[in-house]
């Protein structure tokens, strides 16, 4: 704060609340990590783009990297605990970073419940990886994950089964 000529009370000040504050935090963060993880996406194929930001987000580096990692992975329990004001930036955030998955294709429905499956996968693979004690058993986390992940890419790519 001292860079930018603040004082701590003048940093303050300018949110009305704590949870302003923390929601303000958040929602810069949040779009830091995403130009990490999820290029933008023009063209090329649907299955190749979820499997290349599985295959960079699911690593253990980014499992062992809490401090600049994603936040999601430690947020999500923090966000259930939040108040309303936190959970819908959590939310707004979350939808986001669907579209932002989802690049060019952002209303295709099909496309977007992929992405949030996605984002389901890979947030819960490396906060699970992070809660474990045991790095053999965090390591067979991340690899269920990126198995899970490669089954969703090429699910998304596989005829449609005829219904009798």
């Amino acid at each position: 704060m001292a860079d930018a000529g603040l004082t701590h009370g003048a940093f303050y000040a300018h949110f009305d609340s704590k949870d302003d504050l923390d929601v303000a935090a958040f929602s810069h963060a949040v779009d830091e990590w995403r130009e990490k993880w999820v290029p933008i996406r023009r063209g090329g194929r649907w299955d190749r783009r979820l499997s290349s930001i599985a295959k960079r987000y699911l690593t253990s580096a980014h499992r062992d990297d809490v401090a600049d990692g994603c936040g999601y992975p430690a947020l999500v329990s923090e966000a259930t605990h939040a108040g309303a004001a936190f959970r819908v930036a959590f939310e707004q955030e979350l939808l986001r970073s669907v579209e932002v998955i989802c690049g060019d294709d952002a209303n295709d429905a099909s496309h977007r419940a992929d992405a949030l499956a996605l984002m389901v996968i890979c947030v819960g693979g490396v906060a699970l990886s992070r809660a474990v004690n045991d790095e053999d058993l965090s390591t067979q986390i991340l690899r269920a994950a990126r198995r899970a992940a490669a089954h969703l890419a090429d699910a998304t790519t596989a005829p449609p089964t005829a219904i009798s």
